[in-house]
């Protein structure tokens, strides 16, 4: 994908762009800002994000003042280039108030979904760490920690077999049924071992760029 020129940029008649601010990890939309082309140059050569405040009238560096600084990851315009979409690694709360993210006040909800799960993988170890510490009654998860290692490598090892069974016979379904047990249990050894979501995502990443690295040096031999 081309990078765009911040001169493409459209930015409007008070010279702001609107900046969706995301939480890289998990998805979760954070905040929304204005920049201004001073204050979007400042983000890209700190890479930290920082705005315009429309009420101060002045440069905003987000966490000078807090501490909660959010780390860029990258930085996208939308098809009009009208606004941007910050990928961000936040070191603490976006809003003001303390909340993670300023959009936790619920306007509208369909009638349709009443019982909806908004499911993410953060939240799911949040979650299983949850059920560690604080051991609840007649939960599954809470018994696998009270089992102990042992106990939780044993269904890793059963829900692998579980799945190579069901892709064996070609049953999509109860393949994608299999995996998530697995996912699960892999998630709760993960917990165990004291390793995090981060660790998995990091290490991939690093053999993307490895694979990169590799791929070039072929092609200029």
């Amino acid at each position: 994908m081309d990078a765009i020129d911040i001169n493409a940029l459209k930015f409007d008649e008070n010279g702001l762009i609107p900046a969706i601010v995301i939480d890289a990890k998990t998805g979760q939309v954070l905040s929304l800002a204005y920049m201004n082309r001073e204050s979007l140059s400042i983000s890209m050569e700190k890479e930290l994000t920082c705005f315009w405040s429309r009420s101060r009238k002045e440069l905003w560096l987000k966490g000078e003042t807090s501490g909660n600084y959010q780390r860029i990851l990258s930085i996208a315009a939308d098809c009009d280039g009208d606004a941007l979409l910050v990928r961000v690694l936040p070191e603490g709360p976006a809003c003001h108030l303390g909340n993670t993210s300023c959009f936790e006040r619920e306007l509208y909800q369909s009638k349709a979904f009443p019982d909806r799960f908004e499911f993410s993988y953060q939240g799911l170890m949040q979650l299983i760490e949850g059920r560690k510490a604080e051991k609840k009654e007649g939960s599954y998860t809470t018994y696998l920690f009270e089992k102990g290692l042992d106990k939780i490598l044993k269904k890793v090892g059963e829900e692998s077999t579980e799945v190579i069974i069901a892709a064996k016979d070609g049953d999509k379904k109860e393949t994608v049924y299999e995996i998530a047990d697995l996912a699960y249990h892999v998630m709760v050894l993960m917990v165990e071992a004291g390793i995090s979501l981060e660790d998995i995502r990091a290490e991939l990443a690093s053999r993307h760029v490895i694979d990169k690295k590799v791929k070039q040096e072929k092609m200029t031999e």
